[in-house]
């Protein structure tokens, strides 16, 4: 696909978004990770919102006449269409996210059943991808599923970045942080992991169900009390005594086993980069580990493409400036009957972007979630132009109060500039492209 950045810089901006997307896509980068078949059963246990995608890829990729049974839980709408011919082999679930529901509690028991009763002849692929920490649900003991809505909701909306989330889940969990691997013993496990995290630390991708954790129930009560989110007594209890510690490295259970990513932000980053040097530009990729608050960011990428646009500095213009990671929202409390606004973490990026843009000439930007979902909204992201502020202002809107109320997505969706892609059936976090002309 051919276009000219300069004469469509929106469309231009979409193409650079689903070459990223295409980058990570599991059928692509899967067959290299995969072991040859064992002597015994080969169960396929899995979680994310690339899950019903890896399954698919694994059923494509193996040989017909191996064995091959399990179950994956994936997000709801989240399992690609079946292509023609291929059998099902492995059953994909659906269920919630990012706050739990039944439907995973329920996946999460019976993956854990499917890891009783190996043998060392036996082999788990555990397929793991974001979303993975909500998706397979199974509280300590003493916790109720309600009890987890409410802990996931409250670190959601704390401004919590992923690591911390995911040390807290670890903890209060019968299956992440490890667990899963533990309970596969003794059979070999081998892991393919798509990465949605900063740095592609496996220990925190979907909470690292199958690798040591180096996190410890002292580090999960330090953040619950950072973010004053509260735990039933006799939980928070059993966390400060250490009764709810995870397997460490070093631990039996782990030997033999392997873990692989195979697919990295870095690169789909690199993919689109490579993308806008065929069309003509300077690429530039900032970093593919980027966090803190989404408006934030924003506003740093604003600096920088203003800085570009008006000097040329620090880099030649055409060019696309990229770059990766998670950010995070901290929502704002609003007055009692305000209601409260909608969006994700690449729509605040936006918002923070624009505002800082000032309508500056020859800038235009995209941010989107590579799952193609910003937050719980139906768009992936947002798209900004030079005359942003100016079309939603002549529709009433001032940006900063979408700001104060966290409203993103009502802001782009007023003005037409959202986002929206569907489920990619992938998922390599956040991605961010300033083109500067």
């Amino acid at each position: 696909m051919t276009l000219d950045p300069r004469l469509q810089p929106r469309a231009f901006l979409e193409h650079l978004f689903r070459t990223a997307v295409q980058r990570a896509l599991p059928l692509h980068n899967t067959a290299p990770f995969l072991p040859p078949p064992p002597r015994g059963r080969t169960v396929v246990l899995g979680a994310g919102k690339a899950g019903g995608a890896m399954a698919q890829a694994v059923e494509a990729l193996w040989p017909a006449d191996a064995p091959l049974s399990g179950l994956v839980v994936t997000r709801y709408g989240h399992t690609p269409p079946r292509p023609n011919g291929l059998p099902a082999r492995i059953e994909v679930v659906e269920a919630a996210h990012p706050v739990p529901d039944a439907a995973g509690l329920q996946a999460a028991e019976r993956i854990l059943a499917l890891a009783q009763g190996l043998t060392p002849d036996d082999l788990v692929l555990c397929l793991i991808s974001g979303g993975g920490s909500a998706l397979l649900t199974l509280p300590a003991d003493g916790l109720t599923l309600a009890d987890k809505q409410r802990i996931n909701t409250q670190l959601l909306e704390s401004g919590a970045n992923i690591g911390e989330m995911n040390c807290v889940r670890k903890h209060l969990s019968r299956i992440k942080g490890g667990r899963l691997a533990a309970a596969c013993a003794p059979a070999r496990v081998v892991t393919l992991a798509i990465s949605d995290v900063p740095g592609d630390d496996v220990s925190v991708i979907a909470s690292g169900p199958t690798v040591p954790d180096a996190t410890t129930c002292a580090d999960a009560v330090a953040i619950l009390r950072r973010y004053r989110i509260d735990l039933p007594g006799a939980v928070l209890s059993a966390l400060e005594q250490g009764a709810l510690e995870t397997p460490k490295p070093g631990d039996a259970a782990f030997a033999g086993q392997s873990v692989h990513p195979i697919a990295t932000p870095r690169q789909s980053l690199q993919a689109a980069a490579e993308t806008a040097r065929a069309a003509g530009l300077d690429a530039h990729i900032l970093s593919d580990e980027m966090e803190g608050e989404s408006r934030e960011v924003g506003k740093v990428h604003a600096a920088l493409a203003r800085a570009v646009a008006a000097h040329g500095q620090p880099f030649r213009k055409p060019c696309v400036i990229l770059s990766g990671g998670e950010t995070t929202v901290t929502v704002r409390k609003q007055a009692e009957g305000t209601p409260r606004g909608r969006g994700g973490r690449a729509g605040e990026f936006c918002l923070g972007l624009a505002q800082a843009l000032q309508g500056q000439a020859d800038v235009w930007a995209l941010a989107a979630d590579t799952d193609g979902i910003d937050g719980v909204e139906d768009n992936a992201g947002a798209f900004v132009a030079p005359d942003t502020l100016a079309r939603a202002q002549a529709q009433g809107m001032r940006i900063d109060q979408s700001l104060d109320r966290n409203d993103a997505y009502g802001y782009f969706s007023a003005i037409g500039d959202l986002v929206v892609s569907g489920p990619t059936h992938t998922n390599v976090n956040d991605f961010r492209a300033v083109l500067v002309l």
